[in-house]
């Protein structure tokens, strides 16, 4: 048992250290000493290679040392770039919206299936480009703390940088988003981590089995994230670990709600709906 556990352990490395292998940092074409300390401080932390740019174009850059990818860093900002994708800048999107209106105190569809109160401790196990973590920092507050978890090393390395350094316009929107705890790794082995009924809310958003075709922010997010649907065992480990709600969100008419026995919050007309396991009454 001992040995299938360091050969798991060895295996989950080897991804790591090829992936670290496909990324590079590099800055915007006239950084200021600040971005370039950025860039080097973020490259030493996650274990990637930091290339200067001297007046070399991102693409020749990428050529130059065989990666797949470069993150990119700008006076606050960060986009990930590469050959054969879309470009993909760090940006809240339709979050930022939403939590103005959190911030003038008005309700979101996703916070209130949660139940969420300031204070709340919320583990969101599909960070992407990190939107939803955003609103439930903003309603946790201060007092409250949110991880999230992202299993794309790139995409985390995008969002791990972008929320510390991407200025909104709103302190309290780039406040909430410095304060959330960025991880990386499957959220199953996270969950398998925790102790029992440490967390108050889990929160699952994976991507749909069938995408919104209107939804041009995911669009560049689809071909670097985990496109596996949720382990019944991710379920039974939130279970184990949540001690308010479970809360899932997929598209209206989704099959998955009735397959890992979520109760469907059917607010509104919206394409997307919530699930909720509320740990208290098991529904």
């Amino acid at each position: 048992m001992l040995q299938d556990w360091e050969n798991r352990e060895e295996e989950k490395q080897m991804t790591l250290r090829e992936q670290q292998a496909e990324l590079l940092v590099t800055t915007g074409d006239a950084p200021s000493a600040e971005v370039v300390q950025r860039a080097e401080l973020l490259a030493a932390e996650l274990g990637v290679l930091y290339a200067p740019r001297r007046g070399i174009s991102v693409a020749k850059l990428i050529a130059a040392h065989r990666v797949r990818q470069a993150l990119v860093l700008v006076q606050g900002g960060v986009r990930l770039i590469g050959p054969e994708q879309t470009t993909m800048a760090f940006h809240p999107s339709m979050g930022f919206i939403r939590a103005k209106r959190v911030l003038k105190g008005e309700p979101d569809p996703m916070l209130t299936a949660a139940r969420l109160v300031p204070g709340d401790t919320v583990l969101d196990c599909t960070a992407g480009l990190g939107t939803d973590s955003l609103l439930f920092s903003i309603g946790t507050g201060s007092s409250g703390q949110v991880t999230a978890v992202e299993s794309s090393f790139p995409v985390y390395a995008l969002i791990k940088d972008g929320m510390r350094h991407y200025r909104s316009g709103n302190s309290a929107v780039d406040e909430a988003f410095s304060s959330i705890d960025v991880c990386f790794g499957h959220h199953l082995d996270f969950l398998r981590s925790l102790p029992d009924r440490s967390i108050d809310i889990v929160y699952f958003d994976p991507m749909f089995r069938d995408p919104l075709l209107d939804s041009s922010a995911i669009g560049p997010l689809r071909g670097l994230a985990n496109p596996d649907a949720l382990a019944e065992e991710s379920i039974v480990q939130a279970k184990r670990i949540a001690r308010k709600t479970i809360v899932l969100k997929e598209k209206r008419g989704s099959g998955e709600f009735a397959r890992l026995g979520f109760r469907v919050e059917q607010r509104g007309t919206t394409k997307t709906v919530y699930g909720v396991i509320d740990i208290d009454s098991g529904i």
